[in-house]
């Protein structure tokens, strides 16, 4: 697997995130909802990464700088023909690590409640991220859970 940052310009990336975004609002109503569109994806403050393997898009993530020392996790997103691959656990590995290269402290992250977010949960809990309250421009919502780590 290849993983590179990305800049968000070939169709096939476009595609995933548009499926990420019709995926959350599926499983969500529409003012919870925190996915970022694409031209929020290309600001300055966000990394975005996309996993490549065989040439084909295997998946994406993100990291939002909210400051010196806390950094949020968008946008993870496994292409539907590489799900249960490991491509997830692979492409969060090396975000966090970058995460921890830049001398962060804190990664969070907002998911859903509803049991299609499940495996995410489980992922998230697998590398340590545990429950907190919301942060950064977040509110209590019984649709959102927030989780972090410490690095």
């Amino acid at each position: 697997m290849k993983i590179k940052i990305d800049k968000l310009e070939s169709i096939e990336v476009k595609k995933l995130l548009q499926e990420h975004h019709e995926d959350m609002l599926k499983h969500s109503p529409v003012e919870s909802v925190h996915a970022l569109d694409l031209s929020s994806l290309k600001a300055p403050d966000v990394t975005f990464w996309t996993a490549w393997i065989n040439g084909e898009l295997a998946g994406c993530g993100a990291l939002k700088r909210l400051n010196s020392t806390h950094t949020e996790l968008k946008s993870m997103r496994t292409a539907q023909k590489f799900l249960r691959k490991g491509v997830a656990v692979k492409l969060l590995t090396h975000i966090l690590a970058t995460a921890k290269a830049k001398d962060y402290q804190t990664v969070s992250l907002e998911t859903g409640t509803m049991d299609a977010f499940i495996p995410a949960h489980k992922l998230y809990k697998n590398f340590g991220f545990q429950v907190c309250e919301p942060f950064s421009n977040y509110q209590k919502d019984p649709n959102s859970m927030f989780l972090s780590k410490h690095l």
